[in-house]
């Protein structure tokens, strides 16, 4: 395994959408995917999802969504996934193994996706596991 000790992978926040974003406390420069040898933790504002990062079976670079299923702290209507969106542009979508206890509901998630900055860098992260 790759040592990647405190990576950090801030959001690219889209000031358009702020007001989307803002009610939850998600903040440039101190929200995003926090990385370290063993966890992976994603944050936005009040709301954060963590997990070993064993648990993540597959990390993939997703594009183009509709702007209003991508912004904010978002359920998925199609499956049990979780969105952490501050763009509509790009992101990464990272699939667990075992499902991640859940920021907004009872049910766990088995997937998330985060609007990275830096999308590729992320998922080579990832795939260094």
């Amino acid at each position: 395994m790759a040592d990647v000790s405190d990576e950090f992978f801030p959001y690219r926040f889209d000031w358009r959408f702020a007001p989307m974003w803002l009610v939850t406390g998600a903040r440039p420069r101190r929200d995003g995917v926090h990385l370290t040898d063993d966890q992976f933790r994603a944050t936005f504002g009040f709301l954060h999802l963590e997990t070993p990062r064993t648990n993540i079976t597959d990390a993939h670079v997703t594009e183009d969504y509709r702007w209003y299923t991508a912004i904010g702290a978002r359920l998925s209507l199609a499956d049990d996934g979780l969105t952490f969106g501050t763009n509509h542009d790009r992101g990464v979508c990272i699939h667990f193994e075992q499902p991640v206890r859940s920021p907004l509901r009872p049910r766990s998630h088995s997937a998330l996706t985060v609007t990275v900055d830096d999308c590729d860098g992320l998922v080579a992260a990832l795939s260094s596991d």
